[in-house]
């Protein structure tokens, strides 16, 4: 499997965490996600075709939502940390 630039997907997993209220820097702060877990989102992010899909997601969202984006390989552990705790 051939992956993506580290820098996009590096700033897509972040943007789609600050749609979904998921602050990173906190979540592991909080022991709720490790640098490890975080580098792998990124990574998942990387092998993941729908680029463009997930771009055009992150322009059309207005206000935070708790879902991620269709197709999001990293939706589960994402939609968890979004959930309040």
């Amino acid at each position: 499997m051939q992956l993506g630039d580290p820098s996009l997907h590096f700033w897509l997993t972040r943007s789609v965490g600050r749609v979904m209220g998921v602050n990173f820097t906190k979540e592991m702060a909080n022991q709720r996600l490790t640098a490890e877990d975080y580098a792998d989102l990124v990574t998942e992010c990387q092998g993941c075709p729908l680029v463009r899909s997930c771009q055009g997601w992150l322009s059309s969202q207005l206000q935070v939502t708790r879902c991620a984006p269709p197709g999001c390989r990293n939706s589960s552990v994402l939609e968890r940390l979004a959930r309040p705790h």
